[in-house]
């Protein structure tokens, strides 16, 4: 695993997509990318922040910036959770979990006392020069796409 730092060139991937196809990371290159990671499809949190994040999509889209959710789940689930809540965010799948695994965001959990694997709730903003500008970790969800965009635009893209 790499250790993940402002002006770090993000781990590639390919990876199946909702809707089908699939997305390459650096096949987005010349355009800000905002990649964020998240548990679990059709959750409160996780539903919370992709519609939140769907809501802004226009304001993204003037900035030639695109929006990817990557978690865990099955792209078959990722489509019902896109059609269920209507969004216009980009979803991937990692169920092997290898892309979340190197950018380190497969770690021990705890809940009422148990402990257990999941993945940490993290959103990066990559440049259009594929570099790492900004990240958000351990990701509170209330009013972060909002973050997000307004660091977008202080990239001045």
């Amino acid at each position: 695993m790499t250790i993940l730092d402002i002006g770090s060139t993000p781990p590639d991937f390919t990876l199946p997509r909702d809707g089908g196809g699939t997305i390459t990371l650096s096949g987005l290159r010349g355009k800000p990318v905002i990649l964020y990671f998240y548990p679990k499809d059709d959750t409160s949190g996780c539903t919370q922040e992709a519609i939140e994040f769907s809501g802004l999509r226009p304001q993204f889209e003037k900035l030639g910036a695109k929006v990817i959710g990557m978690s865990p789940d099955p792209v078959k689930k990722h489509d019902k959770f896109k059609t269920k809540h209507d969004l216009k965010v980009d979803l991937v799948a990692d169920e092997d979990k290898a892309i979340i695994e190197a950018y380190g965001l497969w770690v021990e959990k705890s809940m009422y006392g148990r402990k257990y694997m999941g993945v940490e709730r993290t959103t990066y903003l990559i440049d259009s020069a594929g570099k790492i500008a900004k990240i958000w970790n351990k990701v509170k969800v209330p009013g972060h796409a909002a973050e997000v965009l307004e660091a977008t635009k202080a990239l001045g893209t």
